[in-house]
């Protein structure tokens, strides 16, 4: 167990490296000015980037429960630095989308893997009670690392455009060498004699059978939407607000230390407050972040963001472990990147109609309109979850 105890500081690590990224807190920016795009186009990227992530997400979360989460992180860090390389020589949409792919399929090897592994490597143990709180660690890691990679983007930006994406490539590659490092935990591997119907069964298992588990997913996909958006909105509303660019860097690093804070006292705020009180607690800051965003606009108008960026920090180590719980080892990575499968399909289908609204009405209208559809479609999202509440607290 020592040997998978050190699985532990390792997947902090790796966290903060594949979140490291520091073309993020200008890649809008690169997008509209370095390759022309417009939000039409952007949202469209990430669409794509989505479906990439779609059509690979499931498949290598089933693939990492049967070959090894080691396996699997060492692949998506090898199609990290691929895809990362390719952003160097990008020139139009084409070559962007090329690179988006590569990186889809990478983190789509990642979603599921880590968790897993984290997971797998407490269990059995006195530390798999504190799991929550670990995996509040390393999403904090990560948070943490992307607020580093972001600090200095505007500058970096500023001295080369491409200097980023350069810097990019070598943080990948870091992360291989130290995912070739890890343990892989003993568990029951399951050879089943069709992988189709083996899939299809886990599926019907998340999606039909365990209404726990397919109501956590469905709260889980709307909140991840809710926070999602903005990554792509916030820099064109702070273009429009004239936000100096030397500001996108700390501003992006302070959003992400907000999500590394929050997640690190997510395990204790779930503790004092409950289930119920912190869903409710999700809602509001869904609500009124969207509305601060849409209402007051201006040089300051950002500082709303930092609500939903708190949700998000708050939702992830509660609604993983709420997941965690109804997930059977020997699919653990598949279904927990079904959950992300459900996540990037609902972007696919409604990122690109946020980026027609965006550039009809512009970036802070379309959020007073987010604000609206939140409004309607949360309270009935919750209702469901929480009706699976009490069956959970007698169990």
């Amino acid at each position: 167990m020592s040997r998978l105890n050190a699985n532990l500081k390792k997947l902090y690590a790796f966290s903060c490296l594949k979140m490291s990224l520091f073309p993020m807190a200008i890649i809008t920016l690169f997008w509209k000015d370095q390759i022309g795009l417009n939000l039409t186009e952007i949202l469209l990227l990430q669409g794509i980037f989505a479906v990439a992530m779609v059509i690979m997400e499931y498949p290598s979360g089933y693939l990492s429960d049967r070959m090894g989460y080691k396996k699997a992180l060492n692949y998506a860090s090898l199609l990290g630095v691929v895809g990362w390389g390719l952003y160097t020589i990008a020139e139009t949409f084409a070559g962007v989308l090329i690179a988006e792919i590569f990186l889809g399929i990478s983190f789509s090897f990642i979603s599921g893997a880590d968790n897993a592994l984290l997971f797998e490597s407490v269990k059995g143990t006195e530390d798999e009670a504190a799991y929550p709180r670990l995996e509040g660690r390393m999403s904090g890691c990560g948070q943490i690392g992307e607020a580093c990679g972001a600090i200095f983007a505007g500058l970096l930006y500023d001295a080369a455009p491409l200097l980023p994406f350069f810097i990019q490539v070598g943080v990948w590659a870091l992360a291989f060498l130290l995912t070739c490092t890890f343990r892989e935990p003993e568990r029951q591997i399951e050879h089943p004699t069709s992988h189709l119907k083996e899939a299809a069964r886990s599926t019907r298992y998340a999606l039909v059978e365990n209404k726990r588990l397919r109501y956590t997913i469905l709260l889980n996909l709307v909140l991840g939407l809710a926070s999602f958006y903005p990554v792509w909105l916030i820099q064109p509303y702070m273009q429009d607000g004239c936000v100096p660019l030397a500001w996108f860097g700390p501003i992006w690093a302070i959003a992400n230390l907000s999500v590394a804070l929050f997640a690190l006292v997510s395990h204790r705020s779930h503790l004092v407050l409950g289930d119920k009180r912190m869903v409710l607690l999700f809602a509001i800051l869904v609500i009124v972040g969207y509305l601060g965003l849409g209402l007051s606009g201006g040089m300051w108008g950002f500082v709303f963001y930092y609500l939903l960026t708190s949700m998000r920090g708050l939702r992830g180590p509660m609604m993983l472990n709420h997941a965690q719980r109804e997930i059977p080892s020997a699919n653990r990575a598949g279904i927990l990147s079904l959950q992300s499968l459900c996540f990037r399909l609902g972007f696919v289908c409604t990122g690109p109609l946020i980026g027609i609204l965006a550039d009809a009405v512009g970036v802070q209208q379309t959020f007073l309109w987010l604000a609206t559809a939140f409004g309607v479609v949360l309270p009935p999202v919750i209702w469901l979850f929480e009706r699976q509440l009490p069956a959970v607290a007698n169990d």
